[in-house]
């Protein structure tokens, strides 16, 4: 899963309507009127406003900035204040009168295609605008309890200016910590929060970023390695910053945030769980069902997919149970693989290096399944301490080529017990290759294309790949251990899973507990684990519906292409199709697809 892009993005371009005289046109808004009212071709204006809109967008979110590598902006945090989130509100008006005064006609196929996928995004941030997702900037998953760290993680640290600009931002904690809670208690007083359930850890995240000791604050882990470019004396005098910091600013700002949490919003946070039970939840809903999925599919209409696909996938796992010889059902299997040793590490760094044996295997067979792989790398790392408790068992975190950083995927080393290998394999395809990595890297990796087309995030393509790379691990050799096939599985009947529970819980009416035990009748995952995963799907409405629509629209278009083509298809070049453009909305991939097919 990608864990912080797509949530800051939304989250800046939250609506909060603030004054009631129009102030004065910002510099963005009056440079997209420029833009609208000149003289230059379509092409040409169209180009100009994506490098307009790019840069804009940079200078909104510098921790986005500093996450695909561009300079400039790494000593800012995003502003967060009610003024500037109703700037942006108002703002998103401004490039759809540019897009406007652009003929469509005129333009290329491919920037047709930039085109509409623009106008879309912009036409759903405004349809947006009727919910306040701001009102929640916190919960278990994300905010700045988290945020903060993993972006002063990933900042560049090769010379004296680059820890000048991590200092500047720990010194403006303060700030970033008083407009989260300004929007928390907004999100109090509107009725506006994530369930209280799910923010049971949340004080406990705040608090590890509380640790006094500089060595051992995870905000501070820059500081404990230099670059050898650094001179000594200059390395002791940051360490001081840095301290400094952490006394007078770091700590201060997050104490005050967990008294908060624990004496005013925990007790006034909401009990019901559904996004229904929110302000115009049912709409809010709705509306992150089809932005999620980029379908018009309704929430029922997923659900019954969804329970489709669970009655399909558990007759396979049986089958798989019956292939093992086990002697006995369903719920013993699951308790033989809980509770045999066979099944586990006993310690993290053995858990590590076995994802990075199946990693390189992974590697290995990836050009039998692809013509073009990417250039950047990735590497397998632990999840953090300060967030492992409240983490599912893997994510991926995209390098970036422009910065020289490489990929990160995340295994979570947190209760080893809970951490099977039959589900090492088919974790890898997900997070790593032939899943995010591979589709991520290719799409930073693209030429000729405006730069947000790089790092498109539409969900359904996303994680949809992710999903359908997991079935590719069987042609890269995996799942030969039926165990591990059973793994498979048990991710594939998850994610069907998460169509039934998620569109339950937020638009059915099923309690968090009736969401449990679906998950944990259906699949051989750990009560924590199901736990986890339910509490996810609560305070990330319509996020768990763009896995499997997305993967069945990928395999649907695979054997579109198998019967078009016959004995030419070619599953290389299938790949390298799905995967050319970057992340698309599905009814923009299937279109690109059957282009593709009648050239043939």
């Amino acid at each position: 899963m990608i864990l912080i892009r797509s949530l800051l993005l939304t989250f800046l371009l939250g609506a909060f309507t603030l004054f009631a005289v129009q102030p004065l046109p910002s510099v963005y808004e009056r440079e997209c009127a420029k833009l609208a009212t000149s003289s230059r071709a379509d092409a040409e204006g169209l180009q100009d406003f994506f490098k307009l809109d790019w840069e804009h967008s940079l200078s909104e979110s510098p921790e986005f900035a500093t996450s695909v590598g561009h300079p400039g902006l790494n000593d800012r945090w995003s502003d967060s204040s009610l003024e500037a989130i109703a700037r942006r509100q108002r703002e998103l008006q401004a490039p759809r009168k540019v897009l406007q005064s652009i003929r469509r006609s005129k333009l290329t196929a491919a920037d047709q295609l930039n085109y509409d996928l623009c106008l879309c995004g912009i036409q759903e941030g405004i349809e947006g605008l009727a919910f306040h997702g701001e009102y929640m900037p916190l919960t278990q998953m994300n905010g700045v309890q988290q945020d903060l760290a993993q972006t002063l993680e990933i900042s560049p640290r090769a010379n004296i200016k680059d820890y000048a600009d991590i200092l500047a931002r720990l010194n403006a904690v303060p700030e970033v910590i008083d407009q989260t809670l300004v929007l928390l208690r907004k999100g109090l007083q509107a009725g506006i929060t994530p369930p209280r359930i799910t923010l049971r850890d949340v004080p406990d995240q705040v608090k590890n970023q509380m640790n006094p000791d500089p060595d051992k604050n995870p905000l501070l882990k820059s500081f404990t390695e230099f670059p050898g470019a650094i001179p000594g004396a200059d390395r002791e005098r940051l360490r001081g910053l840095a301290a400094v910091a952490l006394k007078e600013k770091v700590l201060p700002a997050f104490a005050k945030l967990h008294e908060f949490l624990v004496l005013t919003y925990l007790p006034g946070a909401r009990e019901s769980i559904g996004m229904s039970q929110l302000p115009n939840g049912a709409a809010w809903y709705a509306y992150n069902a089809r932005t999620q999925t980029t379908t018009k599919l309704t929430p029922r209409q997923i659900h019954e997919i969804g329970q489709s696909e669970v009655k399909r996938i558990r007759a396979e796992m049986d089958e798989v149970i019956r292939q093992t010889g086990f002697n006995g059902d369903f719920g013993q299997f699951t308790r033989f693989l809980h509770e045999s040793p066979q099944f586990y590490y006993t310690n993290a760094a053995d858990l590590l290096m076995g994802y990075r044996d199946i990693s390189k295997r992974a590697d290995r067979g990836l050009p039998g399944l692809f013509g073009k792989l990417p250039r950047n790398t990735y590497g397998v790392v632990a999840v953090p301490a300060y967030a492992e408790k409240s983490q599912t068992a893997a994510y991926y975190e995209p390098g970036s080529p422009d910065a020289g950083r490489a990929g990160d995927f995340f295994a979570n080393t947190c209760d080893l017990a809970s951490r099977p290998k039959w589900e090492m394999e088919v974790l890898t395809c997900h997070e790593a290759v032939p899943g995010h990595h591979l589709q991520i890297s290719l799409a930073q990796e693209m030429e000729g294309v405006p730069e947000v087309r790089k790092h498109a995030g539409y969900t359904a393509f996303v994680e949809g790949w992710g999903l359908y790379a997991e079935s590719l691990g069987s042609e890269l050799g995996f799942y030969k251990d039926p165990y591990s096939h059973y793994g498979q599985l048990t991710f594939e009947m998850w994610r069907a899973l998460r169509l039934v529970v998620d569109t339950g819980m937020h638009s059915l009416g099923w309690t968090r507990q009736q969401a449990i035990n679906t998950l944990l009748a259906n699949t051989s995952e750990t009560e924590h684990e199901a736990v986890v995963e339910v509490d996810r799907d609560i305070v990330w409405p319509g996020q768990a519906l763009a896995y499997k629509i997305g993967q069945l629209k990928i395999k649907e278009l695979r054997d579109r292409a198998a019967r078009v083509l016959g004995p030419k298809f070619d599953l290389r070049r299938f790949h390298d199709q799905i995967l050319a453009r970057g992340a698309l909305p599905l009814d923009q991939l299937e279109f690109q697809i059957d282009l593709w097919l009648r050239s043939h």
